[in-house]
């Protein structure tokens, strides 16, 4: 679990599941970015973490598994609905997701925090306004979630 206090919450929020988009998030151009497959490893040791995509590529599945998180392909047409979905099988509370794209506006919405990657990608616009914080690169995200403080530091009231 990742306890994060942040000054002007009522309580702390206390994150077990991760959700990560694939495309512009994890990946560039169907390629596991540099460094997200050793953040994953450490983060794994605190919570569950499931990869959500269209899987525009095709090598979601494989991603996953060779970094032995949980693989859900959402739908290529409303996958922002299936994503969302996918929040609400958990405490949304308790729920941190990452994404970059149109189909992630839902699951940053509902997520009890949410980080925007504006990377190579690009990054939509609803996107960017659903999310908690934004960053410029993934592993920025993924130390965030690793060192809570500097997510206390961006988000007190």
């Amino acid at each position: 679990m990742i306890v994060v206090n942040i000054p002007g919450r009522d309580k702390n929020l206390e994150i077990n599941t991760l959700l990560l988009d694939l495309n512009g998030t994890i990946s560039f151009d169907g390629h596991l970015i540099e460094g997200v497959a050793e953040r994953i490893a450490r983060l794994k040791e605190k919570v569950d973490i499931y990869l959500l995509t269209a899987d525009t590529f095709g090598f979601g599945a494989q991603i996953a598994e060779e970094l032995e998180i949980e693989f859900y392909k959402v739908d290529s047409e409303d996958g922002d609905k299936d994503k969302k979905a996918f929040v609400h099988r958990f405490d949304a509370q308790n729920v941190a997701a990452i994404g970059n794209g149109f189909n992630d506006r839902s699951m940053l919405s509902e997520a009890g925090i949410s980080i925007v990657i504006i990377g190579p990608e690009g990054c939509s616009p609803k996107a960017l306004a659903a999310a908690d914080i934004a960053v410029t690169d993934i592993n920025h995200a993924f130390d965030l979630l690793l060192n809570p403080m500097r997510i206390k530091a961006t988000m007190r009231a």
